[in-house]
């Protein structure tokens, strides 16, 4: 049976919250579409990210990634939007993705896009 492509991101919580770890994933085999000639396009993703509350589960990342396989993008569209979909799902600290495309027309390509939330406010008191 065939497993299907999918664009849902799937997140369990972090079993450590309140400490910042930096999480590695690798995709040696990332494959997407050229919008203009429609062959594909190969890559290297990495994606690297500090979670907060939530972390992403590979199984979904393995079928989201996999979604891009029948689709016709840019390198810089595909990177950026694949940060933006994981930056939503699980809404961490600080994200990073990098794609290492292989050559096409003699041109190699990578594309790196991050993310940084923002810097939370203390909480202070007032005396009343």
């Amino acid at each position: 049976m065939k497993k299907q492509s999918s664009k849902k991101l799937e997140t369990f919580k972090n079993s450590h919250p309140e400490r910042d770890y930096q999480i590695e994933l690798e995709c040696p085999e990332f494959t997407c579409l050229c919008p203009k000639t429609g062959q594909p396009d190969f890559a290297e993703l990495e994606i690297t990210y500090v979670p907060d509350k939530l972390c992403i589960e590979l199984k979904s990342l393995k079928l989201y990634l996999w979604s891009f396989r029948d689709e016709g993008a840019f390198h810089e569209k595909v990177i950026n939007d694949i940060l933006d979909h994981l930056v939503k799902a699980c809404k961490p600290r600080w994200m990073e993705v990098v794609g290492d495309f292989n050559v096409r027309g003699g041109i190699h390509t990578t594309v790196s896009a991050h993310y940084e939330a923002p810097k939370r406010k203390a909480k202070v008191r007032q005396k009343k």
